[in-house]
């Protein structure tokens, strides 16, 4: 088993299945454009759903983060989302995020992501100050773009005809690792946690 950094840059998410994967690749071919040198691309591979961004923890801080989730999952059985439409923060007129927005049982994944957040308040972890707004990122805007860049993307995503719709079984949640590199991150399953009643 390979050994773990003393720190380690860490987040809580739920992860995408491939097929679902492979639609975002394909949302993506069918707005990319040569001239867009201004938008970076999220990996269809690296894309999921955050639940909470931890930051670094140590290695010996996995096991009891792992048990955090554990005792927010408790009681909580698998629950159904559905990707909906294509949005961006802060608007399609000056884009700076582009997303999939999420549906579904949203009662269930806010309640999961809160007893996620109070979980890990035991372990010294802030609560989140912004309420939750489930999304999936696909592409960031640099700070580079003009405006006029900007609302040229946000016309192009919004005159063009999109099939994103998809459903997503929520069975567990995984701790996950997040390495930086000049490529882009390369994200790792340091554990998984599976949801159930009882």
């Amino acid at each position: 088993m390979q050994q773990l950094p003393e720190q380690i840059r860490s987040f809580i998410a739920i992860e995408l299945p491939d097929e679902i994967k492979g639609s975002l690749a394909r949302l993506r071919r069918e707005l990319e454009r040569d001239e867009h040198t201004f938008i970076k691309w999220v990996g269809p591979g690296a894309i999921h759903l955050t639940l909470k961004f931890l930051g670094n923890i140590s290695s010996k801080q996995v096991t009891e983060v792992t048990k955090a989730i554990e005792e927010a999952a408790r009681g909580i059985s698998p629950f159904h989302l559905e990707l909906s439409e294509l949005g961006a923060f802060p608007n399609m007129k000056q884009p700076r995020v582009l997303w999939v927005g999420i549906g579904g049982e949203l009662d269930k994944l806010l309640g999961l992501q809160q007893n996620v957040d109070f979980a890990l308040t035991h372990l010294g972890f802030a609560r989140e100050e912004r309420p939750f707004a489930p999304h999936l990122t696909l592409a960031r805007i640099r700070e580079t773009a003009s405006p006029i860049q900007r609302k040229s993307f946000g016309e192009l995503v919004m005159s063009t005809d999109l099939e994103i719709n998809h459903c997503l079984d929520v069975e567990h949640v995984s701790l996950m690792r997040s390495q930086l590199t000049p490529s882009g991150p390369i994200y790792t399953r340091l554990s998984l946690v599976k949801l159930k009643v009882g």
